[in-house]
């Protein structure tokens, strides 16, 4: 079964990119390549169960198991060793990244208290957008019962083209809700 957002993306939004960009091969259209969704968990420094929590929320998020992420130098102020875990991220390619895309884009993001819309401006200068959650009790597939600690993520979507424009344009297109701009008066 193809993804929902997949199919639009073959029949609907690649024509459209088309006639924006005015190039006519295909392969040198925008299109996304992955979504990289990253927990950072400090408190797991001192504090093992956090960690364990935050591997399988991810897991219920993306239905892929997350890397452990490990730290690369010890820093004594934070009480951090070398190699000790303190996050976990997740890449999704394929269809999974256009499933996960489409329940962030339609259910995820209008649940986020006082959602006004993403920022235009969350652009790397490499066509990649980020965006922040606060807590990952936004997801519906979370029970709230289980996961009572809040924990934030960052959600990163990694696009094919070296353009903010063309970027926003495709990420537009797959319905992303970015704010809209204020005209000056």
């Amino acid at each position: 079964m193809v993804p929902r957002l997949q199919e639009k993306f073959e029949k609907e939004i690649l024509p459209a990119l088309k006639e924006t960009t005015g190039r006519k091969n295909r392969l040198s259209l925008p299109r996304l390549e992955k979504i990289v969704v990253n927990m950072g968990v400090g408190s797991a420094v001192t504090e093992k169960k956090h960690m364990d929590d935050a591997v399988a929320a991810l897991t219920q998020i993306t239905g892929q198991k997350p890397l452990v992420t490990r730290a690369r130098k010890s820093i004594a102020n934070f009480r951090l060793r070398e190699g000790l875990a303190i996050g976990c991220k997740v890449t999704l390619r394929g269809k999974r990244m256009y499933e996960f895309l489409d329940r962030l884009v339609s259910l995820v993001l209008p649940r986020v208290r006082d959602f006004r819309g993403l920022s235009r401006t969350a652009f790397d200068r490499r066509g990649n957008y980020s965006l922040g959650l606060t807590e990952q009790l936004v997801f519906p597939e979370l029970n709230p019962d289980k996961f009572t600690r809040i924990q934030g993520m960052n959600i990163t979507m990694v696009t094919s083209t070296d353009s903010d424009d063309e970027a926003r344009e495709l990420l537009q297109g797959f319905g992303v809700p970015f704010r809209k701009e204020e005209t000056a008066e």
